[in-house]
């Protein structure tokens, strides 16, 4: 039960927009599916760390301290609306196809274990992540022992996962289908990122006042 209930959140979680959800736009019309999938790997692993803690034992703490949520909404807000001015003014980079070298392999896994850095980094460096995982666990399980909130963790890899490697392909065919006239979706995808980083400054003040 709690690994399906991980999976359900894993994936519903990930359908607004978010940090994870633009990072794997931009590697997927930036640069390669592969780099895509690796993002959405890194940030299906920290949203696995963060549902962990929540389910494990970090929600009291959190409800104990309220305060709390007001420094971890704007430490938040600030990043993402760093992150979502510098996406949208991404440019693509020059496919690999059309060098005039070919790469060497070693760049393939440099390419995977940057998409991965990214995609754990703005999971971690977004800690809003760990109150909404906070009050997703809070409305949607049962208190769990830890072995429950483990299962309950590794569900929302699953889901998360999921959802990410969808939004990857999606991406990657929407890149084939339209060429130079993609150009508009990291900006559009980064301007919402950034009225959402507003949003959670807007959040953060309204806790302190």
């Amino acid at each position: 039960m709690f690994l399906l209930l991980g999976a359900a959140a894993g994936a519903l979680t990930g359908v607004p927009i978010g940090p994870v959800n633009v990072a794997v736009i931009d590697a997927a019309y930036r640069h390669t599916f592969r780099r895509a999938i690796a993002v959405g790997l890194g940030g299906a692993c920290a949203d696995m760390l963060y549902s962990g803690l929540g389910a494990c034992g970090v929600t009291p703490f959190l409800q104990k301290y309220p305060s709390i949520d007001a420094v971890l909404y704007a430490i938040s807000g600030a990043v993402l609306l760093v992150y979502g001015y510098l996406t949208a003014r991404s440019q693509p980079v020059t496919p690999a196809h059309l060098e005039t070298q070919p790469k060497p392999a070693v760049d393939d896994r440099a390419e995977v274990r940057m998409g991965f850095r990214i995609g754990l980094a703005l999971i971690l460096l977004n800690p809003a992540a760990i109150v909404t995982w906070v009050v997703v666990v809070a409305r949607m399980i049962p208190p769990a022992s830890p072995v429950e909130g483990v299962f309950f963790a590794v569900g929302v890899f699953a889901g998360s996962f999921t959802w990410f490697a969808l939004v990857a392909y999606l991406t990657q065919r929407g890149k084939s289908v339209l060429g130079d006239k993609a150009a508009w979706i990291p900006r559009l995808i980064g301007a919402a990122l950034m009225v959402y980083a507003v949003y959670l400054l807007a959040r953060a003040v309204i806790f302190v006042v």
